[in-house]
């Protein structure tokens, strides 16, 4: 696996974890790296693999795999050309996995993890006005519209720690028009990593998701139940995980994904999963 793989191995499964070095590479497109990669085995066991390979894969070009080494490496500061500090865009519907993904690519480049959730949440739980509009929109199952999120991004994105380690963003673009705005800002990332998970799946993940109101902890009622009867007793759903919900807002995630992907259609790598998996 080299000293990219080498770097995280302890975070791998006990068990031997797919490379996906080795797993088919399929063009989407005749862009010049577009790139689709598929797993028939669990997200649990190739979930460090998947973050450990992407600089490895074949498909992307010489320059973002020297970006991506430069960000990992340590020792004497050699006298060559520093590069520009990476940029990556990180997409998946609810529950894919993407959470799992952002914490190890972050740790593993060094990336300042944006997550446009986060920034809405503090919103939210500030009351603010954009917060409190953002609420209605979150409960319903649709998504927020452009120019409450759009403002927070831009000028997290320009904050001085992102601009020098580089970043990660999470959870946005989610639509063309947020895409074209950070077109238009000059915002544009050297790979859009988009997870794809199959719906059965994702719908049982949120479905089963359980929340501790006491300690903040997240279980999930078939993978991870509550270690005994009184934290059972206690457990609430949140009012976005329903079925009725998640449907809603993966209908739109689907309706806005492909018109995203037009935007970075040049710098994707598209990652399959296709069996049930433990993260949720």
């Amino acid at each position: 696996m080299g000293s990219l793989g080498l770097a995280l191995s302890s975070m791998a499964a006990a068990r031997p974890t797919p490379s996906l070095a080795s797993f088919p590479s399929v063009p989407l497109s005749n862009n010049k790296y577009s790139a689709s990669l598929h797993s028939s085995d669990s997200l649990e066991t190739s979930r460090a693999s998947f973050c450990l390979e992407i600089s490895c894969h074949r498909r992307l070009p010489a320059e973002l795999r020297w970006k991506m080494s430069a960000a990992t490496r340590s020792g004497p500061v050699v006298a060559v050309a520093k590069p520009e500090p990476l940029k990556i865009i990180i997409s998946g519907a609810p529950a894919s996995g993407k959470g799992t993904q952002c914490e190890l690519i972050k740790k593993k480049y060094g990336l300042v993890h944006i997550a446009a959730g986060d920034l809405l949440r503090a919103e939210i739980a500030a009351a603010t006005e954009n917060g409190k509009r953002a609420k209605e929109y979150m409960e319903k199952g649709m998504l927020v519209p452009d120019e409450i999120v759009v403002t927070m991004v831009k000028e997290r994105l320009l904050q001085p720690d992102a601009q020098e380690n580089g970043w990660l963003l999470d959870g946005y673009p989610r639509s063309l028009s947020q895409a074209t705005a950070l077109e238009d800002l000059g915002i544009r990332p050297d790979l859009f990593i988009l997870l794809d998970v199959s719906e059965g799946i994702l719908i049982e993940r949120v479905v089963g998701r359980r929340l501790d109101p006491l300690t903040g902890k997240i279980y999930h009622l078939k993978y991870s139940p509550p270690e005994n009867d009184e934290i059972a007793a206690r457990l609430i759903q949140r009012f976005d995980d329903t079925e009725e919900k998640v449907k809603l807002r993966l209908k739109t995630h689907h309706q806005n994904v492909e018109a995203v992907l037009s935007i970075y259609k040049d710098v994707m790598l598209k990652v399959c999963f296709t069996v049930h998996t433990t993260i949720y």
